[in-house]
């Protein structure tokens, strides 16, 4: 059996990343509060038929006292062999009269369980006419009788279907939490594996827990699974380049960009799903400006482009050709970061060519000096952090590690140490590289006149989950635009 079907989950304590939806429906089991009909949405692979089954057994077995014979329904559930439990296939069952045939057989009575269910996959690929069979079933539908829908594509979904059902939102399967079940799996099946490999894979399925399993699976055969083991076999997902992208396109480095292209091209790198992450990256940006009360034009002229692009490397015939278009369009000075921008200027005015020397003046005459940009702290706080943070970002080098630092929420402040999470691995371990840590130290010492130590980690990983109220959100300080 592969590890997929061995490890899929067969009970809610099984599921991984849906606390949300596990929680809602194990209270609606226990208060015996239970829908006719479930609509379940999300992209492949984070859970949805799998929590569609587990549901189902509970709905056949509540009513039944037989012990050995719940377990006969839930090995049938689990094998597909119960004919009170049907699923179907919407992309190969489409048409009207496959609809109104399962709801003529909707009229009779279950077989062996208490009730009958029918878990309906892809059911966005419905026609229209199987819909409205289905309405008004899902309207006035028999006791015994429980629909479950699920679907990768909600929008497809009649919102008369929708009003009807009770709909979970399945999320993205976070990254630490797939590797967590993948080293799980890994030390059941004895398969030797390099954590940086897991991250590989992590990364390359973006949140899907069904291929993650499926990619090890794949690669078990080898003596030891490595980051480029998996790198080889999946091509690069473009994680790698978004970063560089970004400081090039901040720098105004055009050549840099063409190579950039060029080697996502020969390491095959979905274009597509490049801009997408480049999209989120900049999007990112846009949160970070508006928490420190800067113009969002240019973020929102650099999230217009890319949107164009994507838009155009899904009918282009050369991909690459549409991603160089955008990341030089990118570099234009309308669209350039503020930082970036900042420091042109900077650079600019130091030391005019053409300037005439400037005329003596008296004391009373000399301007004040300029205020310094940053406020000293006497003490150490989260309201003096907040306040200092925009100078602690703008004095951070280099860019890349700006770019994680932006990414930071600080979770408090003991002593001399301050402590930020990071919701993603790749930016706190951005950050906490040592050369980089003590950059960053060095600019808070210089700021608050005492040496400030740095912890960061992991939300998951944190004893406890900061509050609302104590914890800075330094990338989404205002509220959030998307």
């Amino acid at each position: 059996m592969s590890l997929y079907g061995l490890y899929r989950p067969k009970s809610f304590a099984d599921v991984v990343g849906q606390d949300h939806i596990v929680g809602t429906l194990e209270q609606a089991v226990k208060q015996d509060k239970l829908s006719h009909a479930y609509l379940f949405a999300g992209q492949r692979g984070t859970g949805k038929t799998s929590v569609a089954r587990i549901l189902a057994k509970i709905l056949l077995t509540r009513a039944v006292e037989d012990e050995t014979l719940a377990r006969q329904i839930v090995r049938g559930v689990d094998d597909g062999s119960l004919v009170d439990c049907v699923e179907i296939d919407a992309a190969t069952n489409t048409q009207v009269d496959h609809m109104r045939d399962l709801i003529e057989k909707i009229q009779f009575s279950p077989v062996v369980a208490s009730a009958k269910v029918y878990i309906i996959d892809e059911a966005h690929m419905l026609s229209k006419g199987a819909f409205n069979a289905l309405l008004k079933t899902l309207e006035e539908p028999p006791p015994y009788a429980f629909f479950i829908l699920a679907t990768t594509e909600l929008f497809k979904i009649p919102p008369t279907i929708q009003s009807r059902c009770q709909r979970f939102l399945f999320q993205h399967i976070r990254e630490e939490e797939i590797i967590r079940r993948l080293q799980f799996i890994a030390d059941q099946e004895r398969i030797t594996v390099e954590r940086q490999a897991l991250r590989a894979i992590a990364h390359a399925v973006q949140g899907s827990m069904r291929d993650a399993i499926a990619l090890l699976d794949q690669l078990r055969t080898l003596p030891a699974i490595t980051a480029d083991e998996v790198r080889l076999r999946v091509g690069e997902s473009g994680h790698e380049y978004v970063e560089e992208a970004m400081v090039a396109v901040a720098a105004g480095d055009r050549a840099a960009l063409l190579q950039i292209v060029e080697r996502m091209e020969q390491s095959a790198v979905p274009m597509e799903t490049f801009l997408r992450l480049l999209l989120a990256s900049v999007r990112e940006e846009l949160h970070a400006g508006v928490g420190r009360k800067e113009d969002p034009a240019p973020h929102l002229r650099r999230l217009d482009a890319i949107l164009h692009a994507v838009r155009d490397a899904r009918s282009s015939p050369l991909p690459s050709l549409v991603v160089e278009s955008a990341l030089l369009a990118l570099c234009d000075t309308e669209v350039a970061t503020p930082v970036a921008k900042a420091e042109r200027e900077r650079k600019t005015q130091k030391a005019p060519e053409s300037a005439p020397p400037a005329p003596a003046a008296s004391a009373q005459q000399t301007s004040p000096p300029a205020p310094s940009p940053i406020v000293e702290a006497p003490d150490l706080t989260l309201e003096t952090i907040r306040n200092a943070w925009p100078g602690v970002l703008q004095l951070t080098t280099p860019p890349a590690v700006r770019m994680s630092l932006k990414n930071a929420r600080i979770a408090g402040v003991e002593g001399n140490t301050l402590t930020l999470h990071f919701t993603s691995a790749f930016h706190r371990d951005k950050v906490k590289a040592t050369e980089a840590a003590r950059g960053i130290e060095a600019v808070l010492e210089t700021i608050f006149k005492r040496p400030v130590r740095i912890a960061c980690l992991l939300e998951s990983e944190a004893a406890t989950p900061a509050t609302q109220s104590d914890v800075v959100n330094l990338a989404d300080a205002a509220a959030e635009i998307f």
